[in-house]
């Protein structure tokens, strides 16, 4: 009896020595993964907290933008080029969304499939036919509405430096800039 005590701990060992490599190796894969499903540039991306949010309780977004459709579809179509990942998450916001709501879910989706077509166009085959799939009236009906043709939205620089900045400004830099503006990340 005693001589099978050692031989359980090495199998133990093995055991938990096993399950770290396939838990790190499927988390490689995970984050290889999700760099290739992204249709912008890491400036234009949404932070990952946002995503996370949002595919844990999709319906709080409705709740985040009562009435603001406008702001419903560059959110969710945030959400979407970031990530294509969230797509799943759209069946369950479309369910707990009004109307007029799933018409914003819809032009989110087209717009969004707009932005992918030019760099991930096997992301924008997926968002046209998840939208297929869907059979909503409502969300075809926004889906539709928005014209193929659109061109696409600058990139958001609104608190980006310009190159050469430094930390002092003003007319003869003798102000200091704000310390808290957002830095552009490397590419």
């Amino acid at each position: 009896m005693e001589d099978n005590l050692p031989q359980s701990k090495l199998i133990d060992a093995g055991r938990r020595w096993i399950i770290g490599i396939v838990a790190s190796v499927t988390m490689l894969c995970g984050a290889a993964g999700a760099a290739h499903a992204q249709c912008v540039e890491r400036s234009e991306r949404v932070a990952q907290i946002a995503l996370d949010a949002f595919v844990s309780e999709p319906s709080s977004l409705l709740n985040q933008l009562r009435n603001e459709k406008e702001k419903l579809s560059g959110r969710l179509e945030g959400y979407l080029v970031t990530d294509i990942s969230v797509l799943r998450s759209v069946q369950g916001l479309t369910r707990a969304a009004t109307q007029a709501d799933r018409a914003s879910i819809g032009t989110a989706l087209h717009r969004a499939e707009i932005r992918c077509r030019a760099t991930k166009s096997e992301i924008a085959r997926k968002i046209s036919d998840f939208v297929a799939k869907m059979h909503d009236s409502a969300v075809l009906a926004g889906y539709s509405s928005e014209p193929d043709d659109v061109p696409l939205p600058p990139p958001t620089t609104a608190n980006m430096p310009k190159p050469g900045a430094s930390m002092m400004s003003g007319e003869y830099k003798t102000e200091l800039a704000d310390p808290f503006a957002s830095m552009p990340l490397p590419e």
